[in-house]
């Protein structure tokens, strides 16, 4: 891996791409399933790159058109990982046994519970998405495939 230059120019893109990697890492080795608190934050993080990568289609487009078509592919794309996590968290159960992480407890929670904060980011994020796509491109299968995790 290169050595990151000395006059970084995006030094909190580098510390959340850094931020992923360790979580990646600390991850694998526990092979947890995740939860509704891991979903609201991985949903977070994707959005946020949702709107950065929206950013740089619209800037980049102009002067450059087929960057900026591959861009607007890749703006698609993450919207439907970000659905995908979205539809996940609602489908994980709330609370199980013994995990105080997972109930919802909206006086703990400055912006309410988890369930009402992922949907307002998520339909807000919508909004955006959805001039600047048709229905059909939205409908478009995600491709790649599923890993499972075993021990």
């Amino acid at each position: 891996m290169n050595a990151p230059p000395t006059t970084d120019a995006h030094p909190y893109l580098r510390a959340a791409t850094a931020g992923l990697r360790h979580h990646t890492r600390s991850h694998a080795t526990s092979c947890a399933p995740a939860d509704r608190l891991h979903l609201d934050t991985l949903h977070a993080h994707l959005t946020a790159a949702h709107h950065l990568l929206d950013q740089l289609t619209d800037t980049t487009r102009p002067p450059h058109p087929a960057a900026g078509r591959h861009l607007a592919a890749a703006h698609l794309r993450l919207w439907q990982a970000t659905a995908a996590v979205h539809d996940a968290f609602h489908t994980v159960p709330t609370g199980t046994e013994g995990s105080a992480t997972e109930e919802c407890r909206p006086e703990r929670l400055p912006d309410g519970p988890l369930v009402l904060t992922i949907c307002q980011r998520h339909l807000a994020a919508s909004h955006a998405i959805r001039r600047k796509t048709t229905p059909t491109d939205l409908a478009t299968p995600l491709h790649g495939h599923t890993t499972s995790c075993t021990i």
